[in-house]
Order: C-alpha cells, then sequence, then structure tokens
C-alpha cells in the first residue's frame, strides 16, 4: 500500500506513539465524535423525511405512525450508505476523511455564499439567491459527477479523469466556487428590483439595531378589490411598533402597544438590547477564530 493511502494512519499514530494512559481517551473521543456526528446526521434526516414528506402524503398519520416511519427511512439510509463504499473506494481510493471533505467543498460553497451575502449585502433578492444556488450548484455537480464517475486514483496509480476539470485541489476549488457564486447572485440581483427596507428591519447586517416594525415579506397587496390583508395593517413582530388601524378597527390607543401591563394598560414596547462588552468580545473571537481558520485551512490545503 502507498504511503499516505491508508485509513489506519491516525489510528497507528495514536496506538504507536502514546502512552497507554492516553491511548484509551483519544480512541474514546474519535469514536465519540463519529457516533455523534452519525446519530445527528440521521436524526436530522429521519425527521425531515418525517415531517416534510412523510405527514404531507399521509396527513391523518399519528405520532407513532411517524415514529416508525422515521426509523424506516434511517435505516433505509444506512442500506444506501453501505451500498455507496464502492463509490468512495473508486473516487477516492478509499480515503474516507478526503471524501468527505471533497463532497463538502463542492456543495457547501454556495450555500455558504448565499447565507452570507443575504446578510451583509440587502441588495441581494429571492431570484439572485435562487440562480445563484442553482448555478452554484451546477458547478459543484460539474466538478463531482466526473471525478467520482473517473476516479480521482490513488498515490499509485493516476485516475483518469481529466487535469482540466480535477486538477485544481477541492479546497482551492471550494474558494473559487464561494467567489464565483457570490458574483452570479449579485450580478442576477442587480437585474430584478431590490427588496423593500421594510422588509429588511433587523433581518441584515446594517439594519440590525433598526427599531422600525418589519413587514412580512410573504404578505402581498390583495390583486383588485379592498378585502384581505394590506401590507400596511401588517406587523412584523409582536410588541413592535403599530402600523395603521386594521378593519377590525384598532383605535389609536393600540398603536404601538405592547402587552398588557399590571393595571391593564397597555404598555409600550422595549427598545432593542443595546451590544454591550461581552458581545463585542464574542465577535472579536468569532473573528480571530475565523482568521485562524482560513489560515489553517489554506497552509495545509
Amino acid at each position: 500500500m502507498g504511503l499516505g493511502c491508508s485509513n489506519v494512519a491516525y489510528p497507528w499514530l495514536v496506538l504507536g506513539l502514546l502512552p497507554p494512559g492516553l491511548r484509551g481517551l483519544m480512541l474514546a473521543a474519535v469514536l465519540a465524535a463519529l457516533m455523534s456526528s452519525l446519530a445527528s446526521i440521521f436524526a436530522s434526516a429521519g425527521a425531515l423525511f418525517t415531517l416534510d414528506v412523510y405527514q404531507r402524503l399521509r396527513p391523518r398519520a399519528g405520532p407513532r405512525h411517524l415514529l416508525i416511519a422515521g426509523r424506516l427511512w434511517v435505516g433505509a439510509m444506512v442500506g444506501l450508505s453501505l451500498a455507496w463504499l464502492p463509490v468512495v473506494e473508486a473516487a477516492r481510493g478509499g480515503q474516507l476523511f478526503d471524501y468527505i471533505q471533497a463532497v463538502a467543498s463542492y456543495l457547501a460553497p454556495p450555500v455558504a455564499a448565499v447565507f452570507f451575502l443575504a446578510i451583509f449585502v440587502p441588495r441581494v433578492n429571492e431570484p439572485g439567491a435562487f440562480w445563484g444556488l442553482l448555478g452554484g450548484l451546477g458547478l459543484g455537480l460539474a466538478r463531482l459527477i466526473p471525478e467520482f464517475a473517473l476516479g480521482t486514483g490513488t498515490c499509485g496509480s493516476p485516475g483518469r479523469c481529466p487535469p482540466l476539470v480535477c486538477g485544481l485541489h477541492y479546497l482551492h476549488f471550494a474558494v473559487l466556487l464561494f467567489l464565483v457564486t457570490g458574483l452570479l447572485v449579485v450580478g442576477v440581483s442587480f437585474c430584478y428590483p431590490p427588496i423593500p427596507r421594510q422588509h429588511l428591519h433587523r433581518l441584515v447586517f446594517s439594519l440590525r439595531n433598526s427599531q422600525e416594525p418589519r413587514v412580512d415579506l410573504d404578505l402581498r397587496p390583495p390583486k383588485g378589490g379592498d378585502g384581505g390583508v394590506r401590507l400596511q395593517d401588517v406587523e412584523a413582530e409582536p410588541g413592535g411598533q403599530g402600523a395603521e388601524p386594521s378593519e377590525q378597527g384598532a383605535g389609536p390607543a393600540d398603536q404601538g402597544a405592547g402587552p398588557p401591563g399590571p393595571g391593564g394598560v397597555a404598555e409600550a414596547p422595549a427598545p432593542p438590547p443595546k451590544e454591550g462588552v461581552w458581545s463585542r468580545v464574542v465577535d472579536v473571537n468569532a473573528l480571530i477564530l475565523m482568521a485562524v481558520a482560513v489560515f489553517l485551512w489554506g497552509y495545509f490545503a
């Protein structure tokens, strides 16, 4: 077996270099992390299938019925995972960790780019996010499918995937995919009207401290007629500053009123808390950790 082509490198280092007291601790930590990751993945996948798919097909299913359906789905996923092992062997020469990182590098950057731009760029809208995700995932699959179909080879023998497609390292490809998706999201967003400011209060970074009432973007004015819900009648958050009186006869005293106080009189909503010292400490620590993670990622890539 060629050097660097084995999945037993880490266990071999643990068993060969660590003293007897730390061997069990390290192996237990690795097994606990693996079991925790698998448990969270299977539980999330089972919940998504049961609540978002199966419950729509069987709306009258009870809790026990849904529990059995979720367990059967998890069992099917375990079987599919075992059947997928030959694909891992052909794609990455059996290097499981390398395979996991490669798949994440092809599929995760488009989602990360859309979330990042949606928070920090108020000009991003729904068409930009949709076409950005579609284009980014398409580019990721354009790299993923040939690599898995042709193989990248092992340390001893090269794969059949062309260097033009698979020559770039998957971590470097992830950075390129993130940038391309971001450009696509911004470019398409500028081709469509922006989201009105009244829908973005406390949803984007630049308006995080805004005290204006936020209107739900899904509540649109009716087409023709005066019936239905009007945008100016909607409050986005309970206890926020009120809008105009609704059709049910809300008077001026109800505007901007929060929950009733001890004397039965509605109290004014409390302003959002200001950022304190510890929140800034958390922000600085997050930036430092992100910088260290990016440096280690790029250095060891």
